[in-house]
């Protein structure tokens, strides 16, 4: 996949809206601030492709990226406190409506923040893509905030926690230094080619 090839669409905020799925779609979720955006133009090698809000948790929208023959599905942040209820119930359709759509589900890439254990709402977001069967990968955010001597062992324990849930890989990156981006590319595009291969079966 050729990821200098990437464009923004738009963005989507009621499930209806959504665009026609006629190819793979990778999309990424997790807490608000936990650095969707940073990754997401670090995979990219671009800095603005996806921009940052100014206020977390306010943005209930669906993000679409064409990256060459594929999307890139960035959905709305979680777990930001200030956040209303009615924002939440909000939050809660759109993402429901996404992934009961007869998509492209390709892979999802969860995020989390190394430096941290998982919050309550990323734990529930783990269960929910267990119990709903959408694979996934974890990728953990902001590894050049440990020390070297940490990254092993940080890695160990993300696997131990994730992997029961379904989790298929745990990637350490860096939206800021790189680190772990290209093994995460080869992730992303091993499911893409994987999704094609069956297309391409399926066909004959």
């Amino acid at each position: 996949m050729n990821y200098n090839k990437a464009d923004f669409i738009a963005s989507y905020g009621i499930s209806s809206q959504l665009p026609e799925s006629d190819r793979p779609e990778l999309s990424f979720s997790g807490r608000s601030n936990v650095g969707k955006s940073s990754l997401i133009n670090k995979l990219c090698n671009r800095k603005n492709l996806a921009r940052v809000s100014s206020t977390p948790g306010k943005t209930a929208t669906i993000n679409f990226y064409a990256v060459d023959d594929c999307y890139f599905v960035d959905l709305p942040g979680y777990g930001y406190a200030k956040v209303s209820n009615a924002d939440r119930e909000r939050w809660d359709d759109l993402i429901n409506s996404y992934f009961e759509a007869q998509r492209h589900h390709t892979l999802l890439v969860q995020l989390i923040d190394c430096r941290h254990a998982p919050s309550a709402d990323d734990i529930q977001m783990l269960q929910y893509l267990h119990y709903h069967n959408i694979p996934f990968v974890v990728a953990l955010t902001k590894a050049d905030k440990l020390k070297k001597s940490q990254l092993a062992q940080t890695q160990e324990e993300f696997e131990k926690l994730c992997l029961p849930y379904g989790c298929q890989k745990v990637v350490l990156t860096s939206g800021e230094s790189g680190y772990g981006i290209p093994e995460l590319q080869a992730v992303l595009n091993a499911a893409v080619a994987a999704e094609y291969e069956a297309n391409a079966e399926d066909a004959e």
